[in-house]
């Protein structure tokens, strides 16, 4: 099959790609076809960039006092090394009349080079020894962000509902350890001023189930159990009023967007 014919078919395995669930075969088969043609790859780089932008949730995190003294510490034993070479340097000129040739020249130069050594000796101390704690404090803080990583069990796209050619609009994840659904508008629809977009569960009795209203930001996070997601083996989003409606009713207006929730890699 001529896959460039299908450009419906290459922005799902660009997903699936860029979200870690196409493997095996299939994923060494795309990422050769995304070298040899530049649709495909620029298929499979637009959607990195929209997963990547999940990133935004990360809090930003100031660096450390001591990387600033350690950056300090590090110039100044590069100036003091830098001074000493070309101490080292003056030292080894030819000798010749004038002030190059005075004995209080080079008595100067001697006492600034020893001078100098010493600094650097100093210097040399304190960035190590400020090296071990800084390189102790990274490791307590990589244990604490290893213990607070963002576990993604479960993945959808979704996408227009009626098999049209639009391309994804929402994308889905779950966070199993923060028991957290996260949604991100990765499409360019925008409904009105007076309709809200609502994200329903649609298990496997049929009856759909309300999971929450979407905003009009770019990101929305939303709490639910994984025991709730994976009895659910699909999503939809409907176009309703604002605000949405009663989850008991079900959805009353049009189902703009629709697609499986998956399992993403193993944990």
């Amino acid at each position: 099959m001529n896959l460039l014919r299908h450009p419906e078919l290459i922005d799902r395995l660009a997903s699936a790609h860029a979200l870690g669930t196409l493997r095996g075969g299939a994923r060494r088969r795309f990422e050769t076809l995304a070298r040899q043609h530049p649709a495909i790859r620029a298929a499979a780089l637009a959607w990195q960039a929209r997963v990547a932008g999940l990133t935004e949730l990360q809090a930003p995190v100031a660096p450390d006092a001591a990387v600033w003294t350690r950056i300090r510490n590090l110039v100044h034993a590069d100036q003091v090394q830098a001074a000493l070479a070309r101490q080292r340097a003056a030292a080894t000129a030819p000798a010749s009349s004038g002030w190059w040739g005075r004995l209080g020249f080079w008595r100067g130069a001697t006492a600034a080079a020893t001078l100098a050594a010493v600094l650097g000796g100093w210097v040399a101390v304190g960035v190590q020894h400020e090296g071990e704690q800084r390189i102790t404090q990274l490791q307590a803080e990589l244990q604490k962000q290893a213990a607070n990583q963002t576990r993604i069990e479960y993945v959808a796209v979704l996408a227009d509902a009626q098999g049209q050619a639009r391309g994804p609009e929402i994308l889905v994840t779950f966070d199993a350890q923060r028991q957290r659904l996260t949604l991100q508008r990765v499409g360019g629809y925008q409904e009105a001023a007076d309709k809200s977009l609502q994200l329903w569960a649609l298990p496997p009795d049929g009856k759909p189930r309300s999971l929450g209203v979407l905003g009009e930001d770019k990101l929305l996070q939303l709490t639910t159990s994984a025991e709730a997601v994976q009895a659910v083996p699909a999503l939809a989003i409907s176009l309703e009023p604002k605000g949405g409606v009663p989850s008991e009713g079900g959805p009353t207006g049009p189902v703009l967007f629709s697609g499986s929730l998956i399992r993403s890699l193993s944990l």
